[in-house]
């Protein structure tokens, strides 16, 4: 149903704000307010690893070298 789409956008690195900020600002771009879903990222071994609260979304952003590919998923779905 969804396809692939690319945005692009910077963050602090070393201060990269909140989850819930971050969460809002993927929905807001993607025109998907209304939908819940699940955010994660490959880390730098290839496994796709959650993004769900401050702790991994400072990990996530701080160990991203040098982009952060982030994968939405709708909540739900396979």
């Amino acid at each position: 149903q969804f396809g692939a789409e690319f945005r692009r956008f910077s963050l602090d690195r070393y201060k990269p704000g909140k989850f819930e900020d971050f969460y809002k600002l993927i929905l807001h771009i993607h025109h998907i307010a209304s939908l819940e879903v699940m955010i994660g990222y490959a880390d730098v071994h290839g496994d796709l690893l959650p993004i769900n609260n401050d702790d991994n979304f400072f990990k996530a952003v701080s160990s991203a070298h040098p982009l952060l590919r982030v994968f939405i998923q709708r909540q739900g779905k396979v």
